[in-house]
Order: structure tokens, then sequence, then C-alpha cells
């Protein structure tokens, strides 16, 4: 087992847990957010500027990677963290979301999953053992079980037939693993039945993995639904292994997930919404293309100390967007990432101090969130 997880601390007044991922590539303190790198890349950013911001362990994309630029070349190029220049952890998806998220697009069978490229409508087939081939190849520190994840609503029977596919699938994927310095992650699925997500951690646990996911969550559903899942999953998962709540970003979710125990998250939303002019601010979202930024030569946000902040004005930046200047959109996604790693900085040294639910409350207040 490449992958162990530390518990160094349990919260005294939730769920929550502070601890550390051990992984070949470094040591992750945890709980921590993943920036997402689709495709050997986070948009925008070079790998020693997501050091420059802490981050700790990005993501790749098994689905894109293996489309383009396939994970042959890639390993020919000496893996993953060699082709893109990036020596800290990474872990790899097994492809099953963006999959099943092509909708007509692909086809579901006990084998695996035949689908069309969204790039060139070609055909293609990935299998519990395809998807561990492809991140064996890539050589990312952890690899993740291919499962199916079903769409919200989906009807009782459905979920059920859904979750023991993933459980069979589960089993392939171990057996199929070739790769002795990378570790794989189950993946719960259950949809928004309790007792469906019961029979998952169960079957799922049995394979004693090094790690765990929570699936089928962030798809969709109303927050309290997603929370409620998160309340009686979580405290079922072992106290000894890391836990990963998949796709979820911004700072509401991961004050939430923290709370009931989970360690680590992931989401494309800092970037995205970046990219589309959007900042994370102390005091709430920031749309920087407004009219009324035009004359603002404060900082994006006075109670941050990034780059960006340190150098740059929301005028300025609005004035980048405008005319599409590529460091505008640069600028706020060093920004929007570095503000999520130092919450869940400010996040590990609350839970440190026993004083997470009074920062919560803190930084709700000032963000703007009403719950």
């Amino acid at each position: 087992m490449t992958i162990k997880y530390e518990l160094i601390k349990e919260s005294s007044e939730c769920k929550a847990r502070l601890g550390k991922l051990h992984t070949p590539h470094g040591v992750i303190d945890t709980p921590i957010f993943m920036p997402v790198g689709t495709k050997a890349t986070v948009k925008a950013m070079t790998p020693e500027e997501l050091k420059d911001i802490g981050s700790q362990i990005i993501l790749g994309n098994t689905y894109h990677l293996y489309l383009r630029p396939g994970h042959d070349l890639i390993k020919r190029a000496g893996g993953l963290h060699k082709f893109m220049n990036w020596d800290k952890p990474i872990l790899t998806d097994s492809g099953g979301f963006q999959v099943f998220s092509l909708g007509d697009l692909r086809d579901i069978t006990e084998k695996g999953v035949e689908f069309r490229s969204h790039i060139d409508g070609s055909k293609h087939f990935i299998s519990p053992e395809k998807s561990i081939e492809i991140q064996n190849a890539l050589g990312s520190d952890i690899a993740m079980a291919f499962d199916e994840c079903p769409p919200y609503p989906a009807d009782r029977e459905y979920v059920k037939k859904s979750l023991e596919r993933t459980t069979r699938w589960a089993k392939r994927c171990k057996d199929a693993h070739k790769n002795l310095n990378q570790s794989i992650f189950g993946i719960v699925q259950g949809g928004m039945y309790k007792d469906l997500r019961e029979q998952s951690v169960k079957e799922i646990t049995e394979l004693d993995f090094p790690g765990y996911a929570v699936g089928g969550l962030s798809v969709g559903e109303p927050a309290d639904i997603m929370y409620e899942v998160l309340d009686y999953t979580v405290p079922m998962l072992p106290k000894n292994k890391a836990r990963y709540l998949m796709g979820v970003g911004s700072p509401d979710y991961l004050f939430e997930a923290v709370i009931r125990g989970i360690d680590m998250a992931d989401c494309v939303l800092p970037t995205r919404i970046a990219r589309n002019g959007t900042a994370l601010t102390s005091h709430g979202r920031v749309v920087i293309k407004n009219a009324k930024y035009k004359d603002d030569f404060t900082s994006l946000d006075h109670e941050c100390d990034c780059y960006t902040c340190r150098n740059y004005t929301r005028g300025y930046i609005r004035h980048l967007f405008k005319t599409n200047e590529i460091l505008g959109l640069r600028l706020t996604t060093i920004h929007n990432l570095y503000f999520l790693l130092n919450l869940m900085e400010n996040i590990r040294e609350a839970i440190k101090d026993d004083r997470l639910l009074e920062y919560k409350e803190e930084f709700y207040k000032k963000y703007g969130y009403t719950k």
C-alpha cells in the first residue's frame, strides 16, 4: 500500500478531522482542496505558480488524457508527473463521470462503456480494466476505481443495480491494477437512498482500498440532500482511511463537507468562474466585468495576500477582461485558487484550535451566506 492516511486530530465540536496523507510524491495536509488539471494542466497556471499558492496535490482526467494525447504517449514521456513537470502528488479520476455525462453518446453494459468521442465522434470503449490500464500508464499517485455515476434524480431500482455494478467493477479494477507505485481509491455510490449507501459502503470497504470517495453527489441535488447523505454515509467509512468528496469546491460546500468528516475535495469551479471574470473574495463573489469596477483601484480582496491582490487593482483586471487580454483570466485564476487553498489552511488551523464552527460562522457572515 503506497498511500497511507495518518489521523492527527478529531474535532471536539463536529466530525472534522486533521490528518496527513502519505503518497509517493509527498505528504498532503488534510483536509485539502485539490485543483483540477483536466488535460495535464491546471488551466492558466504553471506548476511553479501552483506551488507558490500552496497546491499540494492536483487532479488529472483519465478520459481526456486517453483521448489526447493518449496514455501510451504519456507513459513514453515518463509518466504524467514528468510530462507536465509536476513533482507533487497527482490523483487521476477513472473517466467514469465524463463518460456517463455523454448521455446519448454512450452505452453502458456489464463489460464497460462504449462511447463516442466528444472531439471527433470516434468510437471508444472503456472497461474497468481499460481505465486502470490508462491510469497505470499515467502513473498518478492515486487512481480511482471505475464506477457508474447515476444521475439525479434516479429511481431506487436503477440506483441499486448501478451500485452493485460499481462493486463488481471495483473488484475488477483491483485485479487489473499493476502499478506498484500507485494506489486505488474505491468509490461509494447509492444515490440519495440511505439503505443503498449502507450497502455500497459495506461492499466497497470489504475490498480494503487505502481510501474511499463518496460519489454521486453534487450532480444537481439540493444542498440539504447532499448534506444529509454525507451525514449518514461518512461515519460508516473507516477512520484510518482518507475520505474524498468528488466534485465540490464552493466555500460553503467545503465547510459543510469538512464538518462531516471529509478529507479531500476537488472542483473546476474556481478556475472556470475565474475565466468568466468572477472572483471569490472574503466578502462574496465579485464579477469583475461589471461597470462599477471601472474606476476601482483597490485589490480584488483587501484581506488576501496572493500575487494578484498584492500587485493589481480591480479596475486594471476589469480592463484586461474587457479587452480580452489573457492576463486577466490568469490573474483571477491565481486569486481564486489561492483563496480556496488558503481557506482550507485556515480550516485546518481552526480544527487544530477546536474553533471550526466559530470560524465557519465568521466566514459565512462576512461572505454573505444566509446559512
